[in-house]
């Protein structure tokens, strides 16, 4: 694969977008955040393009935000100004991901944590191999879910949302299909390429314009972000960045170790 963190293909009216920094998990850096931005913007207008399918490069789908750039040494005014604005184009680019006219597919492997997830429950439609694992661990780093929570919600309800953002553990792709975050699972990668040119093969039965308008329809029952809560959610993770405690969530992290506030309960 080419050395581009977004790797886009297409063919006919299918368009393939791989997440493409494969020895960070394809985590989100600001070089593959604009190329998705980029991306979102040029699919938003061209009709000729039917279906959108996202995958990642080596084995995972997404790991999330790259935390060495939520730690940047900065004053903490300007961390805080940096977190919001980052934050804001994160839940803005969840929304813009759900509003193509496009259908949207999510082919996953290996990881989908944090705002991985968040793509996972934008998307239309989502696919896993069995391999696949998913999380919202942002507490365990200091950090809160902000802006994939409402997706998650969307996907799976309320309650089970809720398990996800307050317990952070890792769920396997048996539990995820259980709980209907993904549609189905597939058990290896092979199996999962060929649900998805199923899938493809599906939605290009329907006619352009009807697929635009159904999914306008389904739009229409109800966003999935109430008003004002993208900022609000914004300045909640803007405030946990300046905390203190995503500082230690994120070294302990890094490190592999245990955070403070573990060593703290046992003393």
């Amino acid at each position: 694969m080419g050395d581009e963190p977004l790797l886009v293909t297409r063919r006919g009216g299918v368009v393939r977008a791989v997440l493409n920094r494969p020895a960070r998990r394809n985590a989100l850096n600001g070089a593959l955040s604009a190329a998705i931005d980029s991306l979102l913007e040029g699919l938003r207008e061209d009709r000729a393009a039917r279906v959108l399918v996202l995958s990642g490069a080596g084995g995972h789908f997404c790991a999330g935000l790259d935390l060495g750039e939520v730690g940047e040494p900065l004053p903490e005014a300007e961390r805080m100004a940096a977190q919001l604005e980052r934050n804001r184009a994160i839940g803005a680019r969840f929304a813009a991901l759900a509003a193509l006219p496009q259908v949207v597919i999510s082919a996953v492997q290996g990881s989908a944590f944090a705002g991985g997830l968040g793509f996972v429950c934008a998307a239309d439609i989502a696919f896993a191999s069995a391999d696949a694992r998913f999380a919202a661990p942002e507490a365990r780093r200091g950090l809160v879910a902000a802006q994939i929570l409402p997706w998650i919600v969307r996907r799976t309800g309320r309650s089970q949302a809720a398990r996800m953002v307050l317990q952070g553990h890792v769920m396997d792709a048996a539990e995820a299909g259980r709980i209907g975050l993904v549609h189905q699972v597939a058990p290896d990668a092979a199996a999962l390429e060929a649900l998805v040119e199923g899938a493809v093969a599906d939605v290009m039965q329907g006619a352009p314009g009807a697929l635009a308008e159904t999914k306008a329809m389904l739009a229409a029952l109800g966003g999935a972000v109430p008003e004002g809560y993208a900022e609000a959610g914004a300045r909640a993770f803007a405030r946990c960045t300046t905390s203190g405690e995503a500082d230690e969530g994120i070294a302990a992290f890094k490190e592999r170790r245990a955070p403070a506030w573990l060593s703290n309960q046992s003393s």
